[in-house]
């Protein structure tokens, strides 16, 4: 809702005041949970929550094209992959990091009565403030200090008249693929720890939810490969780079699955896997897009049709393979635009993400009257429409 507005204020104040503004709005947020901690009350926590939400919705809306015009346009991908990877070291250590400071040591039986999940909400809501505090002083202390900050400001004006980016139909293409990607990105883990629970697999909770974390760090290494294949990276700083990234893939799998070597181990060739399946793209964003996203609805498709372990790791494997295709899509979608018209683009790309609440509720109620196990149809799908973009709807453009 908000993307495409946020993208008209870029145009008027520029890239770096609206990443400021957006800061303070997150940080704003973060201290509206105080008060809704407190009371505590329900309404005042949506609000806290719609506020953050605006003011991350402000960074994607700006950092996106900011990061993909600051260099040529050859090497946007890579630019915007390094920038994902790191989006997704946060996302992996986040849930850990928050489940240390806010549910450390708190137990719920199954069960509890209603006076004892009283008294566990109240606990939780207890120690809700004390983290948002931090990551509100945190948020500002960042927008303070990108205000003293020299940084090159992209023109909003050069190229292209305000708001006439859906005349050009690879951007519209791009904005559906983004919707497939997310919503299917969201779906997948959304559904991911009743699937590992239920039929064959029959894991634990806190089992499941480990291999929840495996998956979204297979993005973060993914993107790591992605920034390095999608730039001239020289041949020698590959070879010292791949290891170390394939090493990291061996720690944080090995970290997350509560020391498992063995789990370690296969997602780190899984990761080599992923790797040369980046070597065969080329380098080519469009190429290496096609080609991730033929082989995440190939995972999908095995996640469906096996059972065990093999089910288990196809399913954890697509968190590789969407790893490069936001970053890819989004580099597609506003290729060519400059100025005020990429600013556009980004927004009208951003409000696609929307996809990752359609997606999942699709799969939800596929998984209410099939199973689970057949949920996962819906992602291919939409994995194959990302990959008739990458060969087809990316290369489309107005004729003249």
């Amino acid at each position: 809702i908000m993307a495409f507005p946020i993208s008209m204020l870029v145009n008027r104040i520029g890239y770096k005041c609206t990443v400021i503004n957006g800061l303070i709005l997150m940080g704003l947020g973060s201290m509206v949970f105080v008060p809704a901690a407190k009371l505590p009350s329900y309404p005042l926590f949506l609000l806290a929550t719609f506020i953050l939400a605006i003011g991350v919705v402000f960074l994607h809306v700006t950092a996106n094209p900011y990061v993909a015009g600051m260099g040529e346009e050859k090497s946007a991908s890579s630019r915007l992959n390094l920038t994902q990877a790191l989006n997704s070291i946060a996302t992996m250590i986040a849930p850990w990091v928050i489940a240390m400071l806010i549910f450390k040591g708190l137990v719920l039986a199954h069960e509890a009565s209603e006076a004892e999940r009283l008294a566990y909400g109240l606990e939780v809501a207890s120690r809700i403030p004390a983290s948002f505090i931090a990551l509100a002083a945190l948020v500002f202390f960042a927008a303070i200090s990108l205000f003293f900050i020299k940084l090159p400001e992209l023109a909003t004006e050069q190229g292209g008249k305000k708001g006439n980016v859906l005349k050009y139909p690879h951007v519209l293409l791009g904005a559906l693929a983004i919707f497939c990607y997310v919503g299917s990105e969201v779906g997948n883990a959304a559904l991911m720890t009743n699937y590992l629970r239920t039929g064959s697999l029959g894991l634990s909770a806190e089992t499941a939810a480990s291999y929840v974390a495996v998956y979204w760090g297979g993005a973060m290494i993914g993107r790591f490969f992605g920034s390095m294949m999608f730039s001239d990276t020289p041949v020698k700083k590959l070879l010292v780079y791949v290891p170390l990234i394939l090493l990291l893939a061996f720690v944080s799998a090995t970290f997350v699955t509560g020391y498992n070597w063995k789990m370690g181990a296969i997602f780190t060739l899984t990761s080599a896997l992923n790797f040369a399946f980046m070597v065969i793209g080329k380098g080519q964003p469009s190429r290496s897009l096609a080609i991730f996203a033929l082989a995440a609805a190939m995972l999908g498709l095995l996640t469906t049709f096996t059972t065990g372990n093999i089910a288990l790791w196809t399913v954890v494997s697509i968190g590789l393979f969407n790893s490069i295709m936001f970053p890819n899509i989004f580099a597609l979608a506003v290729k060519d635009l400059k100025g005020s018209e990429l600013a556009s683009a980004s927004g009208f790309v951003n409000s696609f993400v929307v996809g990752g609440a359609v997606v999942p509720a699709i799969m939800g109620s596929i998984a209410d009257i099939y199973g689970y196990t057949f949920a996962y149809i819906v992602p291919a799908i939409c994995y194959l429409y990302i990959m008739f973009y990458a060969i087809k709807g990316s290369k489309i453009r107005l004729k003249g």
